[in-house]
């Protein structure tokens, strides 16, 4: 079992804009630094005996840099960088303000906009390189356990704990995955993931289940 926190990136100057940014590589502003420093700080209350911690990332620089001060805040090595864990490609809609974008197109999730990754298409590709990532993670965490045996005395066997893997990714992204797991109950229609927020899941063989959503437990 390895337990797995997504987290959305920091705030980017697009975020606050309200602009659209989907595979666009907008950085982080200071704020959204700030965010990145304040997840780390929550998520180090819940590690101290979370075992074994590997993060990664979307190879975009927002998600990217909000892992690095993640993993530079609570003292482990830096992110392993998937491009697969990118934010959904909005075609024609990047960089417009989300007003324009529903006078142009209409609803949020049933807007045909020339050029964007179909919702479909996300949720694959999202679940597909969520599980390359937890096995990458149980990989390097099996590999380190058995160069340093006392480190983990779970070390083999089955049902083991694999330890924590944090992921850092994109708002649409995110969402399509607790969708996946929750069967569409989650999260709520019209609700914003905020910058920063923590969703925690547990991967049980190739099963994803959700166990809290932004801190509320399901």
């Amino acid at each position: 079992m390895t337990a797995l926190t997504l987290i959305r990136h920091g705030e980017t100057d697009w975020n606050r804009d309200r602009r659209i940014q989907g595979t666009t590589d907008i950085p982080l502003n200071d704020h959204g630094r700030a965010q990145a420093r304040a997840t780390a700080e929550a998520l180090r209350e819940r590690l101290d005996d979370a075992g074994a911690v590997t993060i990664a990332s979307s190879d975009l620089a927002r998600a990217r840099e909000t892992a690095e001060i993640i993993a530079s805040e609570l003292g482990i090595p830096g992110p392993r960088v998937y491009p697969e864990l990118r934010e959904r490609a909005y075609g024609e809609a990047e960089g417009l303000g989300v007003d324009e974008f529903r006078a142009r197109w209409g609803d949020w999730y049933t807007a045909e906009v020339p050029g964007a990754e179909p919702w479909a298409d996300l949720r694959a590709r999202g679940t597909a390189a969520l599980a390359r990532v937890v096995r990458d993670h149980r990989d390097a965490v099996r590999a380190a356990a058995s160069s340093e045996p006392d480190l983990r005395g779970d070390a083999a066997g089955d049902g083991r704990d694999d330890g924590t893997l944090i992921v850092v990714s994109h708002g649409a992204l995110i969402r399509e995955l607790i969708r996946h797991a929750t069967a569409g109950e989650l999260p709520p229609a019209g609700e914003r993931l905020l910058n920063g927020s923590m969703h925690d899941f547990v991967f049980e063989g190739d099963l994803l289940r959700l166990v809290a959503y932004a801190g509320l437990v399901v």
